[in-house]
Parts: C-alpha cells; sequence; structure tokens
C-alpha cells in the first residue's frame, strides 16, 4: 500500500481529498491540518494535527508516516488578506513549503503542490504549463515562490496550477463564488459582480481528481488542472441564477477598478489543459456538470438527519 499524506485536509480540496483517497484500497491515507479534524467521515484513514509552518512538527509528522506521497493543499489563498499579513502569508505559502520539500527529500516522498493561476498577470494568456508568470499580488509573488522552491528540489515533484475552485464540504470554514453567488440570489440581494475577469472555474473534486491522477501516474513536472469552461466572472454568477432558477436582474456589473481591492487581480487567467488531457486522461467537469454534483451535495446535506 502507498502512503498519502494530505496537508490543509479541513479544506476545500483536502477534504475532497481525502473522500476520493478512502476508496482507493492501494491507498493509506493520512490526513493533516491545523486543529480539529473537520471532515465527517472518520473512517478507513488516519487524522494527525499539524501546523506545516512548524518545521519541528512536520519533520516528527514525516518520521512517523513515512509518506510515498505528500498532497500540499494547505495555502493562504484569501488574496486580499495576503497583502494585509505578509509575514504571515509567507510563512504558509512559502517557508512551509521549504520545510515540506525537505521533509521529501529525507523520505523519498513524492511530493504535489497546488499552485494558482494567479502567477500570471493575465494580460498575455492563455497559459500553457511554460508560459512566463508575472503575479501582481503579494499572493502570487508568493505562490511563485513556492514554485520555485518546488521546482529546485531534489524529491521527485509536481505542480498542480488550478484556478477558482468551488465545491461544498462539511464544516466550511470559508465560501466560494458559487456558493456565495447561491446564498447572496437566494436572500435577494442585488449583486455587483466584476465583469472584466476571466476564469475557468474548478469543481474541487476535479481538482482532487487530476492530483490522484498525478499520483497515480507518478507524473512529474507542472500540470494545469482547471475547468474547461472559459467564462467572465459575471456570466458565472447568471449561471448560478439560470441553474437555480433565481432572479438575474440582481446582477449588476462592475469594473474591477472601481472596487478598490487591496490586492490586483488579473484580468484573464485561461490555463490550457491539452498536456493534463494527454498525459493523464484529465477529464473536467462542465461547468452546468459542477453545479449539478454541488446541487446533489447541498439537498443531500440538509436532509441528513
Amino acid at each position: 500500500m502507498k502512503k498519502v499524506l494530505i496537508t490543509g485536509s479541513n479544506g476545500l480540496l483536502g477534504q475532497k481529498l481525502i473522500y476520493q483517497l478512502i476508496g482507493y484500497p492501494d491507498y493509506q491515507v493520512f490526513a493533516t491540518s491545523r486543529g480539529k479534524n473537520r471532515t465527517l467521515v472518520k473512517k478507513r484513514y488516519e487524522y494527525i494535527p499539524l501546523d506545516i509552518t512548524d518545521e519541528q512538527e512536520v519533520q516528527e509528522t514525516f518520521e512517523y508516516v513515512q509518506p510515498d506521497v505528500v498532497i500540499n493543499a494547505a495555502a493562504m489563498t484569501n488574496v486580499d488578506a495576503c497583502e494585509d499579513d505578509k509575514e504571515g502569508c509567507w510563512k504558509l505559502n512559502v517557508e512551509a513549503v521549504q520545510y515540506l520539500v525537505s521533509a521529501c527529500e529525507k523520505y523519498n516522498s513524492h511530493l504535489i503542490h497546488v499552485s494558482t493561476d494567479f502567477i500570471f498577470d493575465g494580460k498575455s494568456g492563455p497559459y500553457t504549463e511554460e508560459s512566463e508568470p508575472n503575479p501582481l499580488s503579494y499572493y502570487g509573488e508568493s505562490k511563485l515562490a513556492a514554485e520555485e522552491i518546488v521546482k529546485k528540489s531534489l524529491c521527485k515533484w509536481s505542480i498542480a496550477r488550478t484556478v477558482l475552485v468551488y465545491g461544498v464540504v462539511d464544516n466550511m470554514s470559508r465560501s466560494n463564488i458559487v456558493l456565495w453567488a447561491k446564498g447572496a440570489l437566494e436572500s435577494g440581494k442585488p449583486l455587483t459582480v466584476v465583469d472584466d475577469q476571466f476564469r475557468t472555474p474548478t469543481l474541487a473534486e476535479d481538482l482532487a481528481h487530476g492530483c490522484i491522477l498525478i499520483a497515480q501516474k507518478q507524473a512529474e513536472g507542472v500540470y494545469n488542472i482547471t475547468g474547461d469552461d472559459y467564462m467572465c466572472i459575471i456570466d458565472l454568477v447568471k449561471k448560478v441564477a439560470q441553474y437555480y432558477q433565481l432572479d438575474e436582474n440582481l446582477v449588476k456589473a462592475i469594473s474591477s477598478s472601481s472596487l478598490n481591492q487591496k490586492a490586483a487581480r488579473p484580468p484573464k487567467t485561461h490555463l490550457l489543459l491539452d498536456k493534463a488531457k494527454r498525459e493523464l486522461g484529465y477529464n473536467p467537469s462542465s461547468f452546468e456538470e459542477g453545479l449539478s454534483i454541488l446541487d446533489v451535495q447541498i439537498y443531500a446535506r440538509q436532509h441528513e438527519e
């Protein structure tokens, strides 16, 4: 059995990885995150509290698990918060990655590190895995610095770059674009949504599956693992309104420049999936399929005893 260690297992991607990996009989799963385990299913894997910004804790956890594969799903991803807390951002997004790399080198583990479209400035896409990065925000800078650490490492490594991940999990600590739009529209609130940013929204299940495909195929290098539908964010929100039969007229356009956000966002981040489709057999859900998967999960949660 191969031992897989997940970091950030309480998050959206982390929980999806747990739920998918425990279905594989050839994987022994170790989930790690800060604090208590928030995932409702507690069987068929072991949970270990771990703060990856503590080098000693990382070393002790690796010594105990001795993982074959490590999937780093832990990161500070709130783009504006990263501008406010640069020290905290760097600690989790960069320094902790160095600790993981060092541990992976020691135990000969395959590191699968999750990165982001925000390493690009969004002015010259679409982007392949070889495109030149140019981050606009401190978050983007931190994720690019982490990629450089991973690329220079002596362990087997892979980087999975993703975009605007959405989904629903147990005891969520943060919302995401789809759940935010659905909740706001259901309450009848008018929404102002940017009409000058374009993304490929990614279902969390697809991203988890992409990471597992990398592990299964022992694929090395950089892979774009995103959704396949490229759309403007205002159109994304309108699609949510249409799917749930909510009032589309509540959605009003606004330009990014009028939002006064602390961190600049890249206007167009279209990551091409040709390599992941060809080498991994990666085949993401359409946005509409993603919404229907989400819908089933939300319904199930509302009707659990």
